[in-house]
């Protein structure tokens, strides 16, 4: 492992002395296109010699081989030109001649160049040129590599939101199960961390070519910003999907949500959608009267709803305030609990998504068709001696341990879970009588402590609110007073 994770800290170092890749952001969006254009060229060795008369979709004197592959080959100004007005103008301009072409478009028609030393830049071009993606070795070892890249956008910037922690989406998707023969969706894919993991379970039941086959198309996902998108791609080609074309660089909600037609109905959904946003001014258009909000995480839940097919499965993140929230959180919960059995909330401790929100999260499972009955609670714990997590010391898939062995079987009603410590049941009910709220405690837990700020700080803004108006009232009436005296 040290082979390879030496190079990327050395490209990483030699990166830090070029003046325009100044921060994490940059130097993680200039090596991510660096990388898909290894990766690919690496893939396309493969391809070559397992297809007869094989044609790349990259033209020729942009593929990697014919301008990065050797060490003495171009560099300085030459390569600064060749890269900003040859490679990048015509990779973003290529045409929409099949799926693959299509890849090549999608992932570089935002991407930049940032360096501006084209020395620098040709050794860092040598340093990738030091992982051969065609051995498994090497190809392993940088999927761990890559994964610690993807989690280093937690502190670049604010762009943390596009890295869930690997033990949450391996728990989740576990959980859901996705099997072949089904599709699996994740319409804000971020990084592609729910996409790998799907892809990874599912190869898990392969036993032909032809499930091999299958799994290379069963899947899509959907991905607003440039960065993520680009990381993606890289992520599923490492992942040995061949042509990730069917993730998408687009905004999910622009589009109406009457436009999402039968066919384009999913069985599985696994998702992390973005928490605390807001959407810009015209898009909570595309949505219901009813359901019209500007919270982006609100939104998507709405969307889950309307394109699972009957019977079909999904499991996300959402924050505390989705929960609690009343208005149009109160009619989207009551519209997910009457056309979906939400038969499981995963309650998680704070911190799990440090440094980049300290925003206090849960994890919903929810199958299409039949109401809710009733919830299951399940407060997931810290692990012994820990009360928090950060970056060194993050949340751990075997810490699920206790979820898993709890769980049971979604086809018999879960008839084997029992109320613990940290399981209690709660029926739809009480539910409805307490107005949808679905923030709810562990009754098993007396010590809940003083109250969640998410909760205390609405009230504390109201209180303020009270004392002005109240302070104003009175000083209106002393004016009052004060002048009917020197009347």
């Amino acid at each position: 492992m040290s082979n390879v994770s030496n190079l990327v800290k050395t490209i990483q170092d030699i990166m830090r002395k070029d003046a325009g890749t100044y921060g994490d952001a940059q130097r993680i969006e200039q090596m991510a296109w660096l990388f898909f254009l290894k990766i690919f060229d690496d893939r396309e060795t493969e391809l070559e010699l397992m297809r007869d008369r094989y044609l790349s979709p990259i033209p020729e004197p942009l593929r990697w081989r014919n301008w990065a592959a050797d060490e003495e080959g171009i560099t300085g100004d030459a390569l600064l030109d060749f890269v900003n007005n040859t490679l990048l103008p015509k990779l973003k301009a290529l045409g929409t001649v099949d799926r693959m072409h299509n890849l090549i478009r999608m992932t570089f028609e935002d991407a930049n160049n940032y360096m501006k030393n084209g020395t620098l830049m040709r050794q860092v071009i040598n340093k990738v040129n030091g992982i051969d993606f065609n051995t498994s070795t090497d190809r392993h070892l940088f999927g761990d590599i890559y994964e610690k890249i993807l989690k280093d956008l937690q502190s670049a910037g604010n762009a943390g939101e596009f890295y869930t922690p690997r033990a949450v989406t391996q728990f989740i998707v576990e959980q859901v199960n996705p099997r072949l023969g089904e599709t699996v969706l994740d319409p804000a894919c971020g990084t592609g961390g729910f996409l790998t993991c799907a892809i990874e379970h599912l190869r898990k039941q392969a036993r032909t070519e032809a499930d091999e086959a299958a799994i290379q198309d069963c899947f899509s996902g959907i991905e607003k910003k440039a960065l993520p998108h680009v990381l993606c791609m890289t992520n599923l080609l490492l992942h040995g999907i061949d042509v990730p074309s069917n993730v998408r660089h687009d905004n999910t909600l622009s589009r109406p949500l009457r436009d999402w037609g039968p066919k384009e109905r999913v069985d599985v959904i696994v998702t992390n959608p973005p928490f605390g946003g807001m959407e810009e001014d015209g898009i909570e258009a595309n949505y219901p009267a009813e359901f019209r909000t500007r919270e982006t995480a609100d939104l998507f839940l709405v969307l889950l709803m309307k394109i699972l097919k009957p019977g079909g499965r999904a499991g996300l993140v959402l924050p505390d305030g989705t929960l609690f929230g009343e208005g149009v959180k109160t009619r989207i919960k009551e519209a997910l609990l009457t056309e979906c059995n939400l038969h499981t909330i995963v309650r998680l401790p704070n911190g799990v998504f440090n440094p980049y929100t300290g925003i206090r999260t849960n994890l919903l499972f929810f199958t299409k068709g039949a109401p809710t009955t009733h919830v299951w609670y399940y407060e997931h714990p810290y692990p012994p001696g820990a009360k928090s997590y950060n970056k060194g010391k993050p949340i751990r898939i075997e810490e699920f341990e206790g979820e898993r062995l709890w769980w049971g079987e979604e086809k018999d009603g879960f008839k084997s879970r029992v109320e613990n410590e940290q399981a209690w049941r709660v029926s739809i009910d009480t539910i409805k009588a307490g107005n949808f709220n679905l923030d709810l405690k562990n009754p098993h837990n007396p010590d809940t402590g003083p109250g969640d700020v998410d909760h205390l700080l609405p009230e504390y803004e109201k209180l303020l609110a009270q004392i002005a108006d109240t302070r104003a009232a009175l000083k209106q009436e002393l004016q009052a007073a004060l002048t009917s005296t020197r009347a």
